[in-house]
């Protein structure tokens, strides 16, 4: 009684490392193709066509959008992350920003 009851948690100890975890997806996915094609010049209009509705867009301070993009695979620890700014003036992109991580 007592070995099979040993034998069946090491059973349950050893399979519950074997989990599927759903990779997660979140926000704007961000391909190098679409942000090189953004410059300086373009309208609002034109960026949003290429990258889509931005994922932070202050209600209050319009003159900066952010493009986030994370993507967790399974048990990684540590995410993938990308960064994505575009600064306006005027309706118009006058900076672009890529942060490091």
């Amino acid at each position: 009684m007592k070995l099979s009851l040993i034998v069946t948690a090491c059973a349950i100890s050893l399979l519950s490392g074997c989990i599927y975890r759903m990779p997660i997806q979140q926000g704007n996915f961000l391909e190098d193709k679409d942000l090189n094609q953004v410059q300086v010049g373009m309208s609002r209009t034109q960026v949003r066509y290429l990258l889509g509705t931005p994922m932070v867009a202050d209600p209050f301070e319009n003159t900066r959008w952010d493009y986030v993009y994370t993507f967790k695979q399974g048990a990684v620890s540590r995410a993938n992350r990308r960064h994505f700014i575009v600064y306006f003036a005027d309706d118009k992109v006058v900076r672009l920003e890529r942060p490091a991580g």
